[in-house]
């Protein structure tokens, strides 16, 4: 059996909840755990993997429930030598308030988030796939693929694991999602955090953008979006026709929101009415500023202090 190397980042001084379910871990495979405390995720993750000693790096945000046998399902589709990642969905718990179910049913709709909500659902079986579907918290990759390709983009936070997916991809290396190997995280808890959020993952997208020089036409559909909303008031004024892509905006907005309430037995789902212009907008934005804004800034993160923890060695049974 392979040798794993958790590797977690976190804020200085805050909670590592992740801890919990790792002790729950099922598998017989050999594991430790690194902690990297910083200020910039992208950086952390790529000191504590040069401290990393597993044949697989296994990246878990600090708040990521694990499934039990995780470990087992990694290493039984590694067994190919021509996969290269493994990958699962982060679902949202049960538990959480009727603002954070809105804002994971906004994510796992093919309205809300497109080609990438399966990043946020688990469904059908295990494939191969691209980097639409694989998320960073919920992620495991061969030590020699991160280390041959210089690991993570520092300039990037988020969308650091689309460039590099994209990366390991072009090397012939297989990319597989397993519906299976879920974790469950929280969605933001207010409305301001859903917003910042769905802000940096647009931010994080026109970056990437600029550094892959790759373009994924369906993920600036937003951006589209922003930009139609802003030449409204002007265009109306030259024909009514104008305003047909708003009603046409309009019309899938209720009907998808109709759709989760069927689909979920939920009433308070219409209320994604109101969180689908909030998530698209938001997204746009950050879009728009990733793109003016340039490739990111890698000379600040350099200054940037960065302290690697091991919390759990190979040997260590109780921790």
């Amino acid at each position: 059996m392979p040798t794993f190397s958790i590797v977690i980042p976190v804020k200085p001084g805050g909670a590592i909840t992740a801890l919990e379910s790792l002790r729950r871990l099922s598998s017989s495979c050999r594991f430790e755990i690194l902690v990297a405390e910083g200020c910039r995720p992208s950086q952390q993750r790529n000191l504590a993997v040069q401290e990393a000693a597993g044949e697989i790096v296994f990246f878990l945000d600090d708040d990521s429930r694990v499934a039990a046998d995780c470990l087992g399902i990694i290493a039984t589709v590694m067994t190919d030598p021509a996969v290269g990642v493994v990958g699962g969905p982060s679902l949202t718990p049960a538990g959480d308030s009727l603002l954070q179910r809105l804002f994971g049913g906004a994510l796992v709709s093919c309205f809300g988030a497109g080609g990438m909500r399966n990043r946020y659902r688990s469904v059908g079986r295990i494939r191969e796939t691209t980097e639409k579907e694989l998320i960073l918290c919920n992620l495991a990759m061969r030590r020699e693929v991160f280390t041959a390709l210089n690991g993570f983009d520092e300039r990037l936070y988020p969308n650091e694991e689309n460039e590099l997916l994209d990366r390991v991809g072009a090397l012939g290396l297989k990319l597989m999602h397993v519906p299976e190997m879920a974790v469950e995280r929280s969605q933001r808890t207010s409305i301001r955090q859903f917003v910042r959020q769905m802000f940096s993952y647009g931010r994080g997208r026109g970056q990437q953008t600029l550094i892959s020089r790759s373009v994924s036409p369906l993920s600036f559909a937003p951006l589209g979006l922003l930009i139609y909303l802003m030449s409204l008031p002007f265009g109306v004024v030259f024909s009514p026709f104008w305003l047909i892509p708003l009603i046409a905006y309009l019309v899938l907005d209720i009907l998808f929101s109709i759709s989760a309430v069927f689909s979920s037995r939920e009433l308070s789902k219409m209320l994604l009415l109101f969180i689908f212009p909030l998530l698209h907008i938001s997204n746009g934005c950050g879009l728009l500023y990733g793109l003016c804004r340039g490739r990111g800034g890698g000379a600040e993160v350099a200054a940037m202090p960065v302290v690697v923890r091991r919390i759990k060695t190979f040997e260590q049974d109780v921790w």
